[in-house]
């Protein structure tokens, strides 16, 4: 279950960010091509009404940052300032630590809850947004569902703490995708004449 929520969160924000940079891009390209003196193209990109992309973008920008918040917590990429935590003794660490965690998981509930109670009752409007004439509730549930989500975030990372100590750690030098390779141990002085590092197999010395 929790590897379908992952896989279903990661899902989410690639969507989000690979429909928002097509749309952006698509609306540029029309900007910029209506704006040619030609007769044929120029009328007919006139008529299409792009103003509807921007709006669009913005909700699915403000819906990948609430998601991408709680993905931040689960895979520990957030900025924080840890310096004085971490010279403190263990324990006392540890309890901080802790103390941190539950926190952000009771603010976040707090958020998520304001938030569906705010969804709720704009959901009995007819309130719709300017240009895609999209009703608000829409747009405002990824208040709740990425804060609750957020929280759910935070006390799975504080129960993994309490029992094992370790918090999640982002490798910066990683990159999703890619496989780890080991570089080779070659001795560029001992190849063979014409033989290029990388067609060597087992050190390659001769």
């Amino acid at each position: 279950m929790l590897k379908f929520l992952d896989r279903l969160e990661e899902w989410l924000i690639a969507s989000l960010i690979a429909a928002a940079t097509i749309i952006v891009f698509i609306a540029v390209v029309h900007r910029y091509a209506a704006g040619l003196p030609i007769p044929v193209l120029q009328d007919w990109l006139l008529s299409l009404n792009l103003s509807w992309a921007q709006e669009l973008c913005i909700y699915m920008f403000i819906w990948m940052a609430k998601f991408g918040a709680a993905y931040g917590v689960r895979t520990g990429i957030h900025v924080g300032v840890d310096v004085l935590i971490n010279r403190l003794p263990d324990n006392l660490r540890r309890k901080y630590v802790l103390f941190g965690l539950l926190s952000g998981a009771l603010f976040t509930i707090i958020v998520g809850t304001l938030g569906a109670n705010y969804v709720w009752q704009i959901g009995h409007t007819d309130q719709v947004s300017a240009d895609l004439e999209l009703p608000l509730w829409i747009v405002y549930l990824c208040i709740p569902l990425g804060s609750y989500l957020m929280c759910f975030r935070f006390l799975q990372v504080a129960w993994s703490f309490y029992k094992t100590g370790e918090l999640p750690h982002h490798d910066h030098g990683h990159v999703e995708g890619l496989e780890d390779v080991t570089p080779i141990n070659v001795n560029p002085f001992g190849l063979r004449d014409n033989l290029h590092p990388a067609d060597v197999k087992g050190g390659g010395q001769s």
